[in-house]
């Protein structure tokens, strides 16, 4: 049986993905509600008793304000970041070391005639410098929205910065503004799963940035970045990964 979490969750996804019928209805409800209080005199009781009403109206904005601008805001906010690709890790080498000849091939520094042998000189031995590790894209993938309000665009890279170390990458990101955004990674290539794994807040709805991975993830686990609202439990935009 689902929990009540699950239902209200179900039922903002309903609302949310029906937002333009339920706006042109509640704006419908909202006239029939003024007619009817024309009609039955409720103006006039409000009049005549201008504290309760006062009270009723401050107690019906402080709901409807702030849920109105937590809906409403992110259609027309938006917000930008551009952050520097991440560091290459460099792979630790041998340096070069100096080693004291053997007894079978000394180096010594020449001496005058009737001196006494002059101690061998230490040569240096090479030794490969520092190699920087190359990092790599393990698979990218274009972002689409998901359909014509929830717009999508950009390049989801996950990149391996050090042996076994990985960073998701967005580059010339654009997304749909809404609340409570999220990044993931899922198993899906298509959306959203229980198995996904969420990588962090979205930080900007425009810009070219990333997020460090959690140790031990597997890139191969995943076949898509996803924006995800947690909110409504809707999908904004998808790259599947492709290469």
């Amino acid at each position: 049986m689902p929990s009540i979490g699950e239902l209200a969750n179900d039922l903002a996804r309903t609302l949310y993905e029906f937002r333009v019928p339920v706006a042109i209805l509640s704006v419908a409800a909202a006239v029939g509600i003024v007619v009817v209080a024309v009609r039955l005199g409720w103006l006039g009781a409000a009049r005549r008793h201008p504290g309760r009403t006062a009270g009723a109206a401050a107690i019906a904005l402080a709901v409807l304000l702030p849920a109105g601008w937590y809906l409403g805001s992110p259609i027309f906010i938006r917000t930008s970041l551009v952050e520097a690709a991440p560091s290459v890790a460099p792979i630790a080498t041998p340096s070069a070391a100096v080693i004291a000849p053997t007894p079978s091939d000394p180096v010594t520094a020449p001496t005058a005639a009737g001196s006494p042998p002059a101690t061998p000189i230490p040569t240096a031995s090479a030794s490969p410098a520092p190699t920087p590790f190359a990092a790599r894209a393990i698979a990218t993938g274009e972002f689409y929205g998901t359909d014509d309000f929830h717009f999508g665009r950009g390049t989801a890279s996950i990149i391996e910065t050090s042996p076994g170390r990985f960073h998701l990458r967005l580059d010339d990101f654009s997304v749909r503004n809404g609340p409570d955004l999220y990044v993931y990674l899922s198993p899906a290539a298509d959306g959203w799963t229980r198995d996904a794994l969420e990588v962090g807040l979205l930080k900007a709805t425009d810009g070219s940035f990333g997020y460090d991975l959690p140790d031990g993830t597997e890139p191969s686990d995943f076949k898509s970045a996803i924006i995800w609202c947690k909110q409504f439990s809707h999908l904004f935009a998808v790259a599947p990964f492709g290469a």
